[in-house]
């Protein structure tokens, strides 16, 4: 008969030839094997007390009784087995267990570790062992726990687990084909600049895994220190692989744009498509009619936020005309899309922004503080119009689960598409569209970056029709995919060239959606996909047969890609290589900020 008390380790009972009173408070302890089978082991006894494990060997109880001694001094060891049974069985439970575990032993090892993981994954401080609301709730959850100092976690727990999670994070490294990198350089409150290096690849099973591999201080952030920060973490990774550089995404600073230029091994430097976005819009914010728009809004805002009684009776006009109980949202001038919710969330309760500051109770404290004219609202509701697109893009990239660089390029197409100049636009609108535009055509336009984009959209099984580009630029994407496919599979030695399987040329279907989702309303328009489409010519016959397959299957653009090509592999197994690769490379480092603030490595 086995026991697992409290949640303890599985412990087989002594056979009833043993009858030492020992035996009372020990037990065999239970594992399994590689198939499930149950193992008692005969030569180790567990302390039911504790769940320290003790040597045994041809019956001798010496050990077990030393250990209750030593440790559990009110336990009695004298008479026998059943004696003793009758007196354990009497004990009230608190009496039972109120012995505290011996620090070496595998319950209290147990919970140390937990409280270090706790430490280490919500990133709490040292000296949350010794508070004492703490204290007291692990004294509930567990009195016979004696919590160790805060020097035990910071010099020996936290260090063991960085260890192991270090071990493991570079046995997946090990065996992903390729690593692309996020970085970002920031400077903490007691102004020390810290560098932080995130990695980024996709798993044989397409899993897209991102991992914080380190936060080290600088000296500066001097391009020349920025580059030797992320080449200490690639040589300390080992993210090296032959024949390739890896790609680096980061936001568009110059000092972080030089460092990955100027590094050995790595490139292309990637913008952040989410910041690019935001310098852009930025242009716009500062057109003049616009600052002035936002320069009013952002004053009657201010005013709810800080007058109690104005707020009182915003609330309550908003209930009287059933609009949506939302309070008026303050911009962050550097935050672009703050501004654009300070003026949505405007428009939305402009009726009772109006009543209430037209009320008695608010009216008489209203200095200097007018509410935006007829023509002031239509410039607003127009240049929501405008920035939506934008707006979308940025939700995209910042909620999509793998935001891939082979976004990059379709949505900065769509965003100019959106920005063409209209007969009825107003003249600030068109200079709003012309300061978007202007800003945003000069962005990722080196020769050998859009090459490398454009492979990156075309290994997407979502836009692989390239249809933002014209047939020419089209055919040269899909020869430098052959050409690569061909050189890799010249050099490879160990690798066999893969034949292709027949694959059913028939267009699927899927359902009509009842609402659009991000995906489907920026690229609706212009990714569809078209089938018996002219093929691009090919530098191998096998790397040409399978892009014709390739360019004629089908997806919905709301379909998981990495998804897609899991099930396509087999399929399609010289460009999934390429995909494997391509599409690991992030277009923006937003989730990778958000990973350096809640994991560990």
């Amino acid at each position: 008969m086995a026991s697992n008390a409290f949640n303890g380790p599985e412990i087989e009972d002594p056979p009833i030839t043993n009858r030492s009173g020992v035996w009372v408070h020990f037990g065999f302890p239970v594992s399994y094997d590689g198939d499930g089978k149950r193992v008692v082991d005969k030569k180790t006894t567990v302390c039911r007390i504790c769940y320290m494990t003790i040597g045994h060997t041809n019956g001798n109880t010496s050990n077990m009784s030393t250990h209750l001694r030593r440790h559990h001094p009110s336990v009695s060891v004298s008479g026998t087995r059943r004696k003793q049974a009758e007196t354990y069985m009497t004990q009230s439970i608190p009496a039972a267990f109120r012995q505290a575990f011996p620090t070496d032993s595998n319950r209290a090892k147990q919970i140390t570790a937990a409280i270090g993981t706790f430490i280490a994954a919500d990133m709490r401080p040292y000296s949350v062992v010794e508070n004492a609301g703490f204290k007291n709730m692990l004294n509930v959850i567990e009195p016979r726990y004696t919590i160790p100092s805060r020097a035990h976690f910071s010099q020996t727990v936290i260090p063991d687990l960085y260890q192991k999670t270090k071990a493991q994070i570079e046995n997946q490294l090990a065996k992903a084909t390729a690593v692309a990198l996020t970085t970002d350089g920031w400077t903490s409150r007691a102004t020390q600049s810290y560098l932080t290096v995130t990695a980024h690849y996709i798993t044989a099973e397409w899993e897209l895994k991102s991992h914080v591999l380190q936060t080290r201080p600088l000296d500066s952030h001097t391009s020349e220190d920025l580059a030797k920060g992320i080449t200490e973490a690639v040589e300390v990774w080992k993210l090296e692989r032959a024949n390739l550089t890896i790609p680096v995404t980061t936001d568009n600073a110059r000092n972080i744009v030089n460092a990955v230029v100027g590094a050995a091994g790595l490139g292309p430097q990637i913008g952040c498509f989410a910041h690019v976005i935001n310098l852009a819009s930025q242009k716009a914010m500062a057109v003049q009619q616009i600052s002035r728009l936002l320069a009013k809004i952002r004053k009657i805002v201010t005013f709810f936020h800080r007058s109690t009684t104005a707020a009182h009776v915003l609330k309550t006009k908003q209930e009287l005309l059933q609009l949506p109980v939302h309070k008026l949202i303050q911009d962050i001038p550097t935050r672009w899309n703050s501004s654009y919710d300070m003026i949505e969330r405007y428009i939305e309760q402009q009726a009772a922004v109006y009543s209430a500051m037209t009320d008695k109770a608010v009216k008489k404290n209203v200095k200097d503080i007018m509410t935006l004219s007829e023509n002031d609202m239509r410039l607003a509701e127009n240049v929501i119009t405008v920035l939506k697109p934008l707006k979308t893009v940025t939700t995209l990239m910042c909620t999509e689960s793998s935001p891939s660089a082979s976004m990059v390029l379709p949505m900065k197409m769509m965003i100019l598409k959106s920005m063409e100049l209209s007969d009825d636009d107003s003249p600030a609108v068109r200079d709003v569209k012309t300061a978007i535009k202007n800003d945003l055509q000069q962005r990722y336009t080196l020769p050998d970056l859009q090459d490398y984009l454009h492979k990156s959209t075309a290994l997407d099984p979502r836009f692989k029709s390239l249809q933002h580009l014209d047939a020419t630029t089209r055919l040269r994407v899909y020869e430098a995919l052959t050409t690569e496919i061909v050189t890799e599979q010249a050099t490879s030695t160990t690798e066999p060239a893969t034949s292709i399987e027949t694959v059913d040329l028939e267009p699927s279907t899927s359902p009509p959606r009842e609402k659009k989702s991000a995906m489907t309303e920026l690229f609706g328009g212009m990714f569809m996909t078209h089938h018996h489409d002219s093929s691009p010519k090919s530098v191998a016959k096998l790397a040409e047969e399978e892009m014709k397959l390739y360019m004629v299957d089908s997806i919905p653009l709301d379909a998981d890609p990495l998804k897609w090509w899991k099930n396509h592999e087999h399929l399609y197994p010289h460009f999934a290589r390429l995909a494997q690769r391509y599409l690991a490379v992030p277009g923006t480092s937003v989730p990778s900020e958000r990973y350096a603030a809640k994991k560990i490595p």
